[in-house]
C-alpha cells in the first residue's frame, strides 16, 4: 500500500526538477551510495498457498567490497514465527479477540523471575522483535497478505525493545513494487504495536533508517545531525525504470542493547489513515488492540522510501 507525503513548496520544486543522472558526487551524507537493482540471491522467502502473496525477493548490491543485503538481512530462516492474530495464509482469520485463543501463545523467557507481557503488532510488512537483546519473534510474512501478530515474553523491569522493520521491495534494489498502475512504484511502511504493561508506539521510541530508496535525484537527501532526511525527494511511480540510487548505512553490531542507540531521532506519528488500514482485516479486526489501546503508527521520517528501520524504547 502507497500513502502520500505532504510536500511544500521547496519539495515540489525538488519533484519537478530532478536528474535521473545525477551521480553520487551529488550527495554529501554519511550513506553508501549504490545505482541500480540488486542481485537476486532468494527469489521470495514466502510463498501463500492461497495465492495472495507478492514475491518477497533478497537481493545483494555491492559498493567496493562491502555487500548490503536489501532490503535487509533478516532471521526469518529462523523459524521463530510470532504466533497468527490473523493471518489468512494459515487460515487464522478471527473477527476479533474473543476468538482467539491467548492461552495458546507460548511464552519466551527472558527473566525467569520476569513479569509475563503479551503484546500486539501489526507491521507494514515485516518485523523482528528483541527484548533485552534476546530474539523474541519474527513476522511469520515478510510481504503480503498483510497479517497481524501476539507475543508473550517473561521479563523484569526495566526493559530494552528492539525491533527491525522492513518495507519489503517487489523490484529487489531499487525499493519499488507493481502498485497504483505503476510497474515502479515506492512502497510504504507502518509499525504499531501494544502491550499488556501498558508499553505502546509513539514519538518516544527512537527510530533511524539504514536503508533508503528509490532516489532519483541525491541533492534531496540530507543529514541533520543523526537525522537521515528525505522528506523533499520525489515519491512518484514510473512506467519503466528510471536510474535510481539507493543510500545504505552500516547497522552498528550491538544496536539492539548499546543505550546510546535509545537517543536515536524520534520515531514520527502516522495516524492510521495515512497509512492506509482501514480495508486490512489485520488491523480492523483488532483495533481496540492498536489505537484502541493508545498506539500509534510509527516510522522514521519518511514512511514511503525507508526501507529498512531500527527502533529502540526503553520501559521503565
Amino acid at each position: 500500500m502507497n500513502i502520500k507525503i505532504k510536500f511544500s513548496v521547496l519539495s515540489l520544486f525538488t519533484m519537478l526538477s530532478f536528474s535521473p543522472s545525477a551521480s553520487s558526487n551529488d550527495y554529501a551524507g554519511t550513506a553508501h551510495v549504490i545505482k541500480g537493482e540488486a542481485e537476486i540471491n532468494v527469489s521470495t522467502l514466502f510463498t501463500c498457498k492461497e495465492g495472495r502473496s507478492r514475491p518477497s525477493p533478497v537481493g545483494i548490491k555491492k559498493y567496493d567490497n562491502i555487500e548490503y543485503i536489501v532490503p535487509a538481512k533478516v532471521q526469518y530462516e529462523q523459524k521463530s514465527f510470532a504466533t497468527d492474530l490473523y493471518n489468512e495464509c494459515s487460515k487464522v482469520t478471527p473477527k476479533s479477540l474473543s476468538e482467539v485463543n491467548l492461552s495458546s501463545v507460548p511464552i519466551i523467557e527472558v527473566d525467569n523471575d520476569g513479569e509475563v507481557i503479551t503484546g500486539y503488532i501489526f507491521a507494514d510488512n515485516y518485523f523482528e522483535l528483541f527484548i533485552n537483546g534476546k530474539l523474541i519473534a519474527v513476522d511469520p510474512i515478510p510481504f503480503t497478505p498483510f497479517n497481524s501478530n501476539v507475543v508473550k515474553f517473561k521479563v523484569k523491569k526495566p526493559y530494552d525493545i528492539a525491533i527491525k522493520v522492513v518495507d519489503w521491495e517487489e523490484n529487489s534494489g531499487l525499493g519499488s513494487e507493481d502498485n497504483r498502475g505503476k510497474r515502479f512504484h515506492p512502497g510504504d511502511g507502518g509499525f504499531i504495536a501494544s502491550f499488556s504493561d501498558g508499553t505502546t508506539t509513539d514519538s518516544s521510541w527512537s527510530a533511524q533508517t539504514f536503508y533508503t530508496s528509490p532516489i532519483y535525484d541525491l541533492n534531496c537527501a540530507k543529514e541533520v545531525r543523526e537525522q537521515r532526511l528525505t522528506t523533499e525527494c520525489d515519491t512518484n511511480g514510473a512506467d519503466k525504470y528510471i536510474d535510481t540510487y539507493s543510500l545504505h548505512w552500516d547497522i552498528p553490531v550491538n544496536w539492539k542493547s548499546d543505550d546510546s542507540y535509545l537517543s536515536w531521532p524520534s520515531a514520527v506519528e502516522f495516524t492510521e489513515s495515512e497509512i492506509g488500514v482501514d480495508n486490512k482485516k489485520a488491523y480492523m479486526n483488532f483495533q481496540e488492540q492498536f489505537s484502541g489501546a493508545g498506539a500509534s503508527f510509527i516510522w522514521s521520517n519518511n514512511v514511503v522510501l525507508d526501507n529498512l528501520v531500527l527502533l529502540r524504547y526503553r520501559v521503565k
